[in-house]
């Protein structure tokens, strides 16, 4: 692993297996930032650019706002695809970037993504279809890996997380569980091709992606890892460990989320697994369905130097992780103030913790977490991660030090301001909703629901018919129905529930109080 100290260590050693040469030699390699290199020679020449982007790389003309918002190298550096020295013919700069990335994570392959982790999860599922039809999901996945469903026509069923009730906070899976779930899809004759889970959640809570990948492929199946919020996992030892090292197939990861690289930049990593040989061509092909003819040139470097600054930083990010524990200290010490992550322990999935997640509990506070959040963006200019009924999140980049003395002061003077005193009332936490509802029977593909002819009609006419739409309820985040679901009464007096109380809303609804519902026709 990069965080080992060691200065020699023979190849193979290290936990992968597949390093070559000393840690010193790999720390070496790692300092280089090739891709981003190659687009400081080229800028450095001072190219007259005849081409595409339309700005020509310079303030001429009407460029001169452009330049003077983002400054003219930055318009230097946004060149197209396909330039010699940098992305077109063998071995390129590119290549090499991408087999650091490779080395950095524990990946057999790795994909820079320039449309974010969104892409990532569509690249997946299209590229899964290729080897069966059927998928097992976690039920809380991204929209996005939803979309990618759609779009490869793949039928899935459904693995739940486990839910904190009290908050209303989707967790993870556990190996159990899992082994479970399979089990019951091929007594069904549903034998899946993949199996997709989330770990970290959005909290904070990591899932024993190993024994899950040792269920997966105990049955046969590849298992696809959404790491979007945990892209700096394996840099470092108090860190849980990179997914791809533990034996996910593929991993999706957000790196701009917490690993430094420019908003919408993304990595997809394939893992060096049982099914490695056969996901590649169609991961590939995938990628190619997905990704932009015009890629950034200024992200894809951006990701390039994301990996250098984790894989030489491991300093950097232990007093990211000591300013984080500090933070969680001080709001122990307050009555009025909790730590999320504390009571992980009950949770039967949940066999680690993101340490740059601080998940604030409110509950004492008497105040909701929507409301403090905007209160603290309105008067101090502090903006939180996220929010729920009961709690509010903090993310600490990867190497980042933030005031966290000062942002305890500010939670502090917000909860003790006037306008908190009229915010003092009984939070709707997720235990008030009616009982979490099973799905309804998938009646149709989830393609079919989608691109289906439709109409919408009252929430009372959409019991026991097909919806067209995913509708998804929070807290706690986990969609309630798919197209190609049933709605059941069940599902719609919940998301009603959730709609019209003060602390939630319906992700996809045609309104915000769910009185209508779009349904296939007939």
């Amino acid at each position: 692993m990069l965080y080992v100290d060691a200065t020699a260590m023979p190849a193979g050693d290290l936990e992968t297996g597949r390093e070559t040469g000393t840690v010193t030699e790999r720390l070496r390699r790692h300092a280089e930032t090739p891709y981003a290199d190659a687009l400081e020679r080229y800028v450095a020449r001072g190219p007259v650019q005849l081409m595409v982007p339309g700005h020509g790389g310079s303030d001429l003309g009407i460029s001169g706002r452009l330049a003077e918002f983002l400054g003219e190298r930055t318009l230097r550096l946004d060149i197209p695809m396909l330039i010699d020295g940098i992305d077109l013919g063998e071995n390129t700069p590119l290549d090499q970037a991408l087999e650091l990335a490779a080395d950095a994570w524990g990946a057999r392959r790795t994909w820079f993504l320039t449309n974010g982790a969104s892409q990532a999860n569509r690249t997946a599922a299209l590229a899964v279809r290729g080897l069966g039809e059927h998928i097992l999901s976690q039920r809380s996945a991204h929209s996005s890996f939803s979309d990618g469903v759609l779009l490869a026509g793949l039928i899935p069923s459904f693995v739940f997380p486990t839910v904190d009730t009290s908050h209303g906070i989707a967790h993870g899976v556990s190996p159990e569980a899992l082994d479970q779930a399979l089990a019951e899809a091929e007594s069904e004759g549903r034998q899946a091709a993949a199996v997709y889970i989330i770990s970290p959640s959005y909290f904070g809570s990591v899932s024993d992606v190993r024994g899950l990948a040792d269920v997966a492929h105990a049955h046969g199946v590849l298992l696809i890892v959404d790491g979007a919020w945990g892209p700096h996992f394996g840099f470092h030892p108090e860190l849980p460990e990179s997914p791809a090292r533990l034996g996910a197939d593929l991993v999706i990861s957000s790196t701009h989320k917490l690993a430094g690289s420019l908003t919408q930049s993304a990595m997809l990593h394939l893992g060096d697994g049982p099914f490695a040989d056969q996901l590649e061509p169609l991961i590939e092909r995938a990628f190619a369905m997905t990704a932009s003819t015009s890629t950034s040139a200024i992200l894809r470097a951006s990701l390039d130097i994301a990996r250098h600054a984790l894989a030489t930083g491991k300093a950097e990010i232990g007093r990211s992780i000591e300013v984080a524990q500090c933070f969680r200290a001080i709001l122990r010490e307050d009555p009025r103030f909790g730590v999320v992550s504390d009571a992980f322990g009950r949770f039967p999935d949940i066999v680690g913790t993101d340490l740059l997640r601080v998940p604030i509990d409110l509950t004492a506070t008497g105040v909701s977490g929507h409301w403090l959040r905007q209160r603290l963006i309105d008067a101090e200019g502090l903006y939180f991660e996220m929010s729920t009924a009961t709690s509010i999140v903090a993310v600490i980049g990867a190497g980042k030090t933030p005031d966290v003395d000062a942002v305890y002061r500010a939670l502090v003077s917000a909860v003790e301001s006037e306008e908190a005193e009229g915010q003092r009332t009984a939070v709707a936490a997720a235990e008030d909703f009616p009982a979490l509802p099973a799905p309804g029977r998938l009646r149709v593909l989830p393609r079919d629901g989608f691109f289906g002819a439709t109409e919408v009609v009252s929430a009372a006419n959409a019991v026991g018919r097909v919806s067209a739409d995913t509708l998804a309820a929070y807290p706690p985040g986990i969609p309630n129905v798919i197209p190609g679901e049933e709605i059941t009464p069940q599902t719609v007096a919940f998301l009603q529930a959730v709609a019209t109380s003060p602390s939630g809303y319906v992700r996809g609804a045609i309104d915000a109080e769910v009185t209508r519902f779009r349904v296939l026709r007939g």
